[in-house]
């Protein structure tokens, strides 16, 4: 149970964190992540069952996720679409994509192919453990490399204009191509989490990313709850443990849920409330302290 509940939030978390740079860092709603995580998992599974090494078809899966988020960035900087609409369209139409890379297959199946995952588990025996170590060291290792990027003058550049456009106009940079950048390797990380949700579930599925979106940003939300940070580091550390989080809520509103009348069936329900109970719970903690300040000054007064 906990194992499973780790592997998902760590696998899921890697998705959890593109979502944090196009809401967050770029204030960019970027819809194609439900298109672009099948994406993944589809070249995944289909480059294994071709017999590519498996690193390569991760290399292969990031490159098809990040071409996925530069066809959402050219619709809305070249075509001036709006981002919600840009994200959409990308991932409407990345379906038909998918099923093209899949044979015009809707599932495809890994049963005695060879992945990272089955490697690690018959490693020594270790089974899900190891594929909880080997999904801790990859998002150690994405953390870093994110942390590391966002610390670079490119980085700060791209974090700024999520914030203030004009500024980086001021300062002679294009924000187009800034946000070309960030929205690539936003959904090329989605394209890694498909691959390593498709080795872990077993199969690659067209309807794979149905609502990932959603539970990206109740993930996202949960460990904001959690985590009150403005460094870097303590903010892409909270998107991996909001996934935990979220997908811990999730395994016991499935299991435990029929005490108090669930179904599977109502779990959309409870991520839709969830995202707006976080929401109220983040304006009335920003609106508190306002208020503590305005008391002091009437009393100083």
């Amino acid at each position: 149970m906990i194992e499973g509940i780790l592997i998902e939030g760590l696998v899921y978390g890697i998705m959890v964190l593109a979502v944090y740079i196009t809401f967050r860092i770029l204030n960019f709603a970027d819809m194609t992540v439900d298109g672009s995580l099948p994406l993944g998992a589809a070249v995944m599974t289909v480059c294994l069952a071709q017999g590519f090494p498996p690193f390569l078809a991760l290399l292969l899966a990031f490159l098809a996720g990040a071409a996925a988020g530069l066809v959402t960035a050219l619709i809305h900087t070249r075509l001036k679409i709006p981002d919600l609409l840009a994200g959409i369209l990308t991932m409407t139409m990345l379906r038909s994509v998918i099923l093209r890379v899949m044979g015009n297959r809707a599932n495809i199946p890994l049963l005695r192919i060879r992945t990272l995952f089955t490697d690690v588990s018959n490693f020594a025996g270790l089974g899900n453990i190891g594929i909880v170590l080997f999904c801790i060291i990859t998002v150690l290792c994405i953390k870093a490399l994110v942390d590391l990027f966002f610390h670079t003058d490119y980085g700060l550049a791209m974090a700024a204009m999520g914030g203030n456009p004009q500024l980086i106009i001021s300062q002679g940079m294009n924000p187009d191509m800034l946000k070309i950048s960030g929205i690539s390797l936003a959904n090329g990380l989605v394209g890694i989490a498909g691959a390593y949700a498709a080795m872990y579930q077993g199969f690659a599925d067209v309807s794979f990313g149905q609502g990932m979106i959603v539970s990206g940003l109740a993930s996202l939300m949960l460990g904001e709850f959690v985590i009150r940070s403005n460094k870097v580091g303590m903010q892409t550390l909270r998107v991996f443990i909001g996934s935990i989080l979220y997908r811990a809520m999730m395994y016991l509103a499935r299991n435990y849920g029929y005490y108090i009348g669930m179904n599977p069936n109502d779990l959309n329900l409870v991520t839709g409330l969830l995202i707006i109970i976080c929401i109220m719970i983040s304006r009335n903690k920003i609106s508190l302290p306002k208020t503590s300040r305005e008391k002091n000054k009437i009393g100083k007064l």
